[in-house]
């Protein structure tokens, strides 16, 4: 007894200079059970608190502010300048640019008629440029959705065979979608997109940008019968399986502007100021490839045409909404998984560019705003829209300053489709394969790649998880896979939450991880450990078995290095967040386990942990077991100098 005093007195005044007083851990102000869940939701579904600008408003006020929440345009709106909008009509003549060939291009990749892209390209913008809180994001067809809603409703509908019926699936999808997006927006569950994490996003996007250029091989090898499959494997196979169809015209002229648009985009990389160089290339394509084959009738040569495209505005199609039939199921999950990337898709955009030009987005008005502009849209001939990058990097460079772009955009597409349409009649469609590979091109992110692997390396399993399921199984496939696995992850941090033993740094109070800090030393006689995470049902079981496992492996340590037996076991609690009933039971079970070794358990409670814990092991506390003055500390360090100092009373007192 008189050895373990004195190893336990020299190391406390060696190592360990604190006062011996030992601060009262207090339970927090008492509070209801509605105050509490009043705060609890508020944190939740209303982290902006978007109601604290009415506070201490006039009624009136009220009102106006409520408009212009509603509607960001009324907050702009009235101090639109002619200044602002000749930056406007500058950058909305140059994304329509832009817009018009895209537009085209990936509507045949969702499989649809070509009119639907500009369609899409005309009365979206308008609604988002009202409901919409981004200043550069431009709204249109995007690669990927177009990609998914094809791929997805192809598989029990073909667009060749019953061209109508799919069309009225696509309308109805977007339909869904958009529904989806408003009521994330609406009941503020924006936290649900979080789960496609970077990671994920990064290697679908680059397994998509695979496959749509793989899809595009059809168009810029001239080939006819095409396989309808989407992976790697059968979109090669097809390629080889029909050389015979191939078009050396078409190849020529797929390379030539493919190469044009590639070296475009990489000048405006290089140069930013440029920018209008890559902006401008696919309608300079466009323009040119269409006289060429005009001039030389290359339509009679091999090179297929897109053909005469419909004249006019969007025409109604409310009639052609889907909400029952055999085909119910297959537009419900069609909208939801469109809508969830497309609306991932448009918010990361929307804070990327709001992040240059230091100004915030709105998370859930645009989630609202992207989600009307798709329920409007599949009522007037359109299918899923969002904010696209290529468009929105040309919009952020060409000087935007609001959301009259879109305006301005918009209504370069109505005179398109109102005047213009005759000229595609001519325009290859080897042109809009090109211009489709050159706009996904910028979708595979190899420098992201590597930083994700530099930083975390479950990550990045995450991430070749998404790019080769997209590539090999489905787009879909791919995307459930890396979100499983994300899933997957946070299950595991839950369940196996981190426990560490400390020590003391000597000279100092303070207690850090021992494998972490070299220089922190064990206090003999104390087996001191920190608990990383919240403590709930879902790990309470982990924890008892793993806090016994230390106390084993100390025990077994004491015998082969002859140290100074366990007499206290600290838990430092201050990085556990929360607590619920099987946490609570938890510390009275492993109080029972470790008092039957003959250990003296101390439960500690840091000055960081919240309220919540102290309340809810006082509340449990019948017994006063874990309540009592000896069990709850405010600091490890005050925990150590009282337990230290109660073995040098009762060893003196016992002399």
């Amino acid at each position: 007894m008189e050895s373990s005093m004195s190893d336990l007195n020299s190391h406390h005044h060696h190592c360990v200079e604190i006062s011996m007083e030992v601060h009262k851990v207090v339970p927090p102000p008492h509070r209801s059970t509605l105050e509490k869940l009043k705060t609890r939701l508020k944190e939740t579904f209303f982290p902006d608190d978007p109601l604290r600008q009415f506070q201490g408003q006039t009624r009136k006020t009220k009102w106006i502010l409520g408009a212009q929440y509603v509607f960001p345009i009324l907050q702009w709106g009235p101090n639109y300048s002619f200044q602002l909008l000749k930056s406007d009509v500058v950058s909305g003549l140059t994304i329509a640019s832009l817009a018009i060939p895209q537009g085209i291009s990936y509507a045949k990749l969702a499989n649809l008629p070509p009119i639907v892209g500009l369609y899409s390209s005309f009365v979206p913008p308008l609604v988002y440029a009202v409901l919409g809180s981004s200043r550069d994001l431009a709204v249109g067809p995007v690669s990927i959705a177009s990609l998914i809603m094809g791929s997805m409703l192809r598989e029990e509908v073909s667009p060749s065979n019953d061209p109508l019926l799919f069309l009225q699936l696509a309308f109805s999808s977007t339909f869904f979608a958009g529904v989806f997006q408003a009521s994330l927006g609406i009941l503020r569950l924006g936290f649900i997109i979080d789960f496609l994490s970077k990671a994920t996003l990064i290697g679908f996007m680059a397994g998509a940008a695979i496959i749509v250029s793989l899809q595009q091989l059809k168009a810029l090898l001239g080939i006819k019968n095409f396989t309808k499959q989407m992976g790697l494997v059968p979109v090669l196979s097809s390629v080889f399986h029909h050389k015979d169809e191939w078009s050396w015209q078409t190849i020529l002229m797929g390379v030539c502007f493919l190469v044009a648009l590639l070296l475009a985009r990489h000048i405006s990389m290089r140069r930013p100021k440029l920018f209008w160089v890559s902006a401008g290339a696919p309608l300079a394509s466009v323009i040119f490839s269409t006289l060429l084959v005009f001039a030389f009738k290359a339509q009679n040569h091999g090179i297929s045409v897109i053909g005469k495209l419909q004249q006019g505005l969007n025409p109604p199609s409310w009639n052609m909404l889907h909400f029952h039939g055999s085909h119910l199921g297959l537009i419900m999950k069609t909208g939801l998984i469109t809508g969830i990337i497309s609306l991932t898709e448009g918010i990361a955009v929307g804070r990327t560019f709001a992040a240059l030009k230091n100004y915030q987005v709105d998370g859930n008005k645009e989630m609202i705003a992207i989600g009307m502009m798709n329920i409007v849209g599949s009522s007037t001939s359109c299918y899923v829209t969002t904010g696209a990058f290529s468009r929105s990097a040309v919009n952020h460079n060409a000087g935007a300053k609001t959301a009259v772009s879109n305006i301005i955009m918009a209504v370069t597409v109505m005179v398109t489709l109102l005047l213009l349409m005759p000229l595609f009649q001519y325009t290859p469609n080897v042109i809009l394969g090109a211009i489709i590979v050159t706009a996904v091109v910028g979708l595979i992110d190899i420098p992201a790649a590597y930083y994700i692997w530099k930083i975390d390396k479950f990550d990045f399993l995450v991430m070749l998880c998404a790019f080769f399921g997209v590539i090999f199984i489905s787009v879909q496939g791919g995307l459930a896979i890396a979100v499983g696995l994300s899933i997957f992850k946070i299950l595991m941090q839950i369940t196996r939450p981190k426990t560490v033993m400390v020590g003391n740094i000597a000279g100092t109070d303070i207690y850090r991880d021992i494998h972490h800090y070299k220089e922190a030393t064990t206090v003999p006689g104390f087996l001191i450990l920190s608990i990383e995470s919240p403590i709930n049902f879902a790990n309470t079981t982990y924890l008892n078995e793993r806090i016994l496992r230390w106390i084993e492996d100390y025990e077994a340590e004491e015998d082969t290095k002859k140290q100074q037996s366990l007499r206290f076991i600290v838990l430092d609690l201050s990085p556990v967040s929360s607590i619920d009933t099987s946490g609570v039971s938890l510390f009275k079970e492993l109080r029972k386990a470790v008092e039957k070794k003959g250990i003296e358990a101390s439960t500690l409670e840091l000055q960081s942990s919240i309220g919540e814990v102290i309340e809810k092991l006082q509340r449990a506390d019948e017994d006063r077991d874990l309540s009592r003055p000896d069990c709850l500390f405010l600091t490890v360090g005050e925990a150590v100098a009282s337990l230290v100092s109660t073995v040098k009373a009762q060893s003196s007192s016992h002399i």
